[in-house]
């Protein structure tokens, strides 16, 4: 599966299973898969939900500072990539 960096973790909130990260390279939208990697860390998911600022959103761009919903804990400086076809 070839893999696009776009980020890395920034914070990790365990009550609600959310990592949060800040989009450095391209776009994800809803439905995208992503890789998260990290020392102690191999995550693969379908982002099926994702918040800017608490407010859901489809899509989020360079720049924008995101929540996502994961299903395992994940660490602060693990990388996220997009999954490409």
């Amino acid at each position: 599966m070839p893999e696009v960096q776009i980020g890395f973790i920034e914070h990790y909130f365990d009550k609600v299973n959310v990592g949060a990260f800040t989009i450095q390279n391209g776009e994800l939208s809803k439905g995208d898969t992503i890789h998260i990697k990290g020392h102690t860390t191999d995550l693969v998911t379908t982002i099926d939900s994702m918040q800017i600022e608490h407010d859901i959103v489809e899509k989020a761009k360079k720049g924008d500072a995101i929540g996502i919903r994961v299903t395992e804990k994940v660490r602060e400086h693990d990388k996220v990539f997009k999954v490409t076809e």
